[in-house]
């Protein structure tokens, strides 16, 4: 446990008396985004609530910016100990968070809530996906999500059609890349670090991206032009922890993280759900920094259709594996039905 640390306080009352040391552990969570934005919030009050719960004897210390790693890197860190925790993305690490990159897979459903919820109650009783974090050091802790992919570009490129895919230099990851590159696209796969760079560059004329991103990365900066897509989302997207240091927490630290990260699920989608509409209205008017053209993109469906052999290409190589590609498919689109029909029966939780 070489960054769990244990530090005693104590107080001296005016009357002499001294007060019992109180222990905390602080775990060391790498962060490659920056301090601003709806994760990075979402992020610090995850942070705030584990303190909260634990009243003061767990605690997280967040480096942001990839102070300590890049986030293409986090996994590596976090498993060899470089860190306690971490963001990490299975489209950072599509072969050793191959199983995780489920979430990653485009389905027409983009709600940040029911992909979030599904692919928590997966990660958290899949005996398979517990398996294949543990066989990395890591354990899973909680859930980020994308949101639905649009098609952000510069100057005066576009992208409102299929066809306006062919030949455009498109900053994306993961599946999303392969269907791009079978539209066409010359596609590049980087970290998000280096995307407002790439587009402001040309090194790249567009990038399949996210709502949240273009605020938290300004990226509304260099750009000039917005198809709103909802292709999917990333759910592949997570908290992980290095598995010595959570197997040295007692049952009550474990309990307050497990706490901490269900709550996290339902204060991100709702803070996404808010904020989508927020940054679409700013881009528009030009209030959230710089104005950008929205447009909603023609030709979702023909996304999706373009996406769905995928599927089967995942499952076939996470077999290979001896995981049941199959088997995890239909449990993970099982729950995804599950939380849409929970939704248009009783609304958000936040609402009820």
């Amino acid at each position: 446990m070489k960054h769990m640390k244990k530090t005693a306080l104590a107080a001296v009352l005016a009357t002499g008396f001294a007060t019992a040391a109180v222990a905390e552990t602080v775990l060391i969570y790498t962060e490659g985004g920056p301090n601003r934005g709806t994760r990075a919030a979402a992020l610090q009050g995850f942070a705030d609530n584990v303190k909260e719960i634990s009243d003061g004897d767990l605690a997280i210390d967040i480096h942001w910016g990839g102070a300590l790693m890049k986030l293409t890197a986090t996994l590596g860190g976090v498993r060899d100990g470089a860190a306690d925790m971490g963001t990490v993305l299975s489209a950072y690490e599509p072969k050793r968070l191959m199983a995780f990159g489920i979430g990653d897979l485009p389905l027409a459903s983009s709600d940040p809530w029911v992909g979030m919820r599904a692919m928590y109650e997966l990660m958290t009783t899949n005996q398979e996906m517990i398996d294949s974090f543990a066989a990395e050091n890591v354990v899973y802790i909680s859930n980020y999500t994308s949101t639905g992919v649009n098609l952000n570009c510069t100057g005066d490129h576009r992208i409102e059609t299929i066809e306006d895919i062919k030949g455009k230099k498109i900053r994306v990851g993961g599946t999303y890349a392969k269907v791009l590159n079978d539209l066409g696209a010359n596609t590049i796969t980087m970290g998000y670090n280096e995307v407002y760079q790439a587009l402001d560059s040309g090194l790249v004329d567009c990038e399949a991206g996210y709502l949240y991103t273009l605020e938290g990365y300004k990226l509304y900066e260099v750009l000039n032009h917005t198809a709103l897509a909802n292709w999917g989302q990333l759910t592949g997207f997570g908290i992980a922890m290095n598995k010595d240091v959570y197997d040295g927490l007692s049952q009550e630290q474990q309990q307050v993280l497990a706490k901490a990260g269900d709550q996290l699920v339902d204060d991100f989608a709702r803070a996404q759900i808010e904020q989508m509409s927020v940054i679409v209205d700013g881009l528009r008017s030009g209030d959230i920094g710089r104005k950008v053209e929205v447009v909603e993109f023609q030709d979702r469906d023909k996304l999706l259709e373009a996406s769905a052999k995928y599927r089967n290409e995942w499952a076939g190589e996470v077999s290979k594996l001896g995981i049941d590609g199959d088997g995890l498919w239909s449990a993970y689109t099982a729950l995804i039905a599950k939380y849409e029909n929970e939704l248009e029966t009783k609304g958000y939780p936040w609402n009820r």
